[in-house]
């Protein structure tokens, strides 16, 4: 089996990550197939997508539609809400220090899903509702199977199909994966005082308490607690929900009203050996997973594609070439296990009894208080890659 140019690209999945490459790449490439059932617009979560995220969503026609929807994280705040002998300072990173206006947007997932399908809809992809159950790579192209029991020869597959990829398991690619003792409260609730566009993480002996504004007088919360605890507090009903969030919250916004339901995830890491192999590249959470601190999901799945599409050569050369493999692998490679492992490493100092590690952490978050090149390293490299070296801007504030 050979392929030419002329057979498809699949992208596999039609989830947030599917849909913004099935989308983009249609819009460079031609014989583009979206295999995937897109969501139901029930899940009630949030995603905080930074300035490089809305930048590419702006570049491929998709942030006009969402931009009404979505609310702006201009000031973010880490809060130690332990109980610990060596407490952390408060930090407060601003958007202005570092001359954005915003970090970024918080927009309900509904908002995206819907956005999405109907970009899909109205773009030259074909989308086919039915997932791929079977690949077979062979050195000049990829025999697919659907559920539908449709078939398709592609030239590449994206794979865009979630943690427990078929596509990756397919290409030979093999994935570390890991678990925490930690699950994930999601909710959104109304309160009475404004939120002034800040986001406030409490850094607690269980995991971060993520408030995340939403428009209005609304925020959204990830909750990371002790599987135990998550039992307890799903347990309760909103009024109690309310008077537990609000307590940990230190009545920061006022009295608490939980308007929609909390959902529950347990937390767990994942890393491949490599994000592309025998013409299948790796997207979203095909290619990473690790605990939802400083909003580095979504925004490093829209990476993920922007670098696919800086890849992906256009000039008829075969798409799936070792020299497109290697490319792609040699892009995303130090992004995302530099990602990976940062995330995962504040994730367990937060967990961490152990004095020292508590004093490196209240060190580290005191240096970045107190010393304001520092902080916009931190903010820049943060929100790009790469970016956190450059000279201050004249009067920054010290």
């Amino acid at each position: 089996m050979t392929s030419t140019r002329t057979d498809p690209i699949v992208i596999a999945g039609a989830g947030h990550v599917g849909l913004i490459a099935a989308i983009a790449i249609g819009q460079t490439f031609d014989n583009v197939i979206s295999l995937g059932t897109i969501p139901e617009g029930n899940d009630k979560r949030t995603t905080a997508l930074m300035v490089p995220a809305i930048t590419y969503l702006q570049k491929i026609g998709l942030w006009e539609a969402i931009e009404p929807h979505a609310a702006p994280i201009t000031t973010m705040r880490i809060i130690d809400g332990t109980n610990r002998l060596i407490r952390s300072p408060t930090v407060t990173f601003e958007a202005g220090e570092i001359d954005e206006a915003a970090f970024g947007y918080n927009i309900p997932n509904v908002t995206l899903t819907s956005v999405l399908s109907d970009a899909l809809k109205h773009s030259t992809v074909r989308h086919v509702a039915a997932s791929a159950s079977h690949y077979h790579p062979t050195e000049g192209a990829i025999a697919v199977e659907a559920s539908d029991g449709s078939m398709y020869t592609a030239n590449i597959v994206i794979a865009a199909d979630g943690r427990s990829s078929l596509a990756r398991e397919a290409a030979g690619i093999s994935a570390r994966t890991w678990s925490y003792n930690q699950t994930a409260i999601v909710l959104s609730f109304s309160h009475t005082r404004e939120h002034h566009d800040i986001s406030t993480e409490f850094h607690t002996e269980h995991g971060p308490f993520t408030q995340v504004p939403l428009a209005g007088k609304r925020s959204s919360l990830v909750w990371v607690t002790t599987p135990a605890h998550a039992v307890e507090l799903l347990e309760l009903d909103r009024n109690q929900l309310a008077t537990r969030v609000e307590e940990r919250m230190q009545s920061m916004l006022g009295a608490v009203t939980i308007d929609v339901d909390p959902q529950s995830w347990p937390l767990s890491g994942l890393v491949p050996t490599s994000f592309a192999r025998n013409r299948v590249f790796l997207a979203g959470e095909s290619a990473h997973v690790f605990p939802p601190i400083g909003a580095q999901g979504l925004n490093l799945g829209v990476r993920d594609v922007e670098t696919l599409l800086e890849t992906l050569p256009n000039d008829g050369t075969d798409l799936g070439a070792s020299s497109v493999i290697s490319t792609y692998n040699r892009k995303r490679s130090p992004d995302i296990i530099a990602r990976t492992g940062a995330v995962d490493a504040l994730n367990r100092s937060l967990l961490s009894d152990f004095l020292p590690v508590q004093m490196v952490r209240s060190g580290g978050l005191e240096l970045l208080r107190a010393f304001s090149p520092l902080r916009g390293f931190v903010m820049r490299e943060g929100l790009r890659p790469g970016s956190g070296f450059r000279f201050p801007r004249k009067g920054a504030a010290h």
